[in-house]
């Protein structure tokens, strides 16, 4: 018996939402609107179509290689077809939800909007990878759910640490280039790798290996970022009652 496209949705939307709800969990004491974060996730769905507007021109010019069978071609391919278009997108959708919002308020909401927009993206994209393999879409749903979700959760977290030092004043070149320039290396690295496993499968086991070291590098970068924004978000509150008392 085939499982119903319920069944199905609910395996591919999963890892998205366990991962929004850590994050807002993370956000309880000071919580954003509800209609914002919604706002975000819609945003992030919307930048998946963003990116394919960036990534066409990029292939459809002889820019960036169409499909890849080398190790080279497979970085080229995975920094021009994917981090770099689908990042830039979400900036623009980040920066389009965050540049007249009252509530952006302290430096940990910079992430939280940020990994709305980011688990947006990776929902749908998500969607259309599990629903596209078939009756191999329980294995790609895992997989996906233990590495491509959690990558794209991780993405947002690095842009939204740089995009609150940069808004709260921490105006240096090297912030606001790394604002894009951090999760589009993060991001060309994680499909760097992946890809080149797919055309190398003579050493697999080495790029492998080296992608769950890489994916546990930005694992624990991001849990340093998280814990920077909240501790400069106490930082400020116990500033501000020590100034009215």
């Amino acid at each position: 018996m085939s499982p119903s496209a319920t069944i199905i949705l609910t395996a591919a939307l999963l890892p998205a939402v366990i991962l929004l709800i850590i994050i807002l969990i993370r956000d309880k004491e000071h919580p954003e609107p509800a209609p914002l974060l919604a706002k975000g996730v819609f945003y992030g769905v919307l930048s998946v179509f963003g990116s394919f507007l960036i990534s066409f021109p990029l292939i459809s010019s002889g820019l960036i290689p169409s499909s890849y069978d080398n190790g080279i071609g497979a970085v080229l391919y995975a920094f021009g077809a994917a981090a770099l278009p689908e990042e830039a997108s979400k900036l623009f959708f980040l920066w389009l939800l965050l540049r007249k919002n009252p509530y952006f308020d302290e430096y940990f909401d910079g992430i939280v909007y940020a990994v709305c927009i980011g688990l947006g993206f990776a929902g749908l994209e998500n969607i259309m990878y599990v629903f596209q393999s078939g009756d191999a879409w329980a294995m790609t749903a895992i997989m996906r759910a233990l590495l491509a979700v959690p990558a794209h959760f991780f993405f947002a977290v690095i842009m939204g640490y740089y995009f609150s030092l940069v808004h709260f004043g921490r105006h240096s070149r090297r912030n606001k280039v790394l604002v894009l320039l951090a999760p589009v290396l993060a991001h060309g690295i994680y499909d760097g790798i992946l890809m080149t496993l797919e055309v190398t499968p003579q050493v697999g086991g080495f790029f492998a290996v080296a992608l769950l070291l890489f994916c546990n590098e930005m694992r624990k970068l991001c849990t340093r970022h998280i814990q920077s924004l909240k501790a400069a978000d106490e930082n400020q509150y116990d500033k501000f009652y020590t100034n009215i008392h």
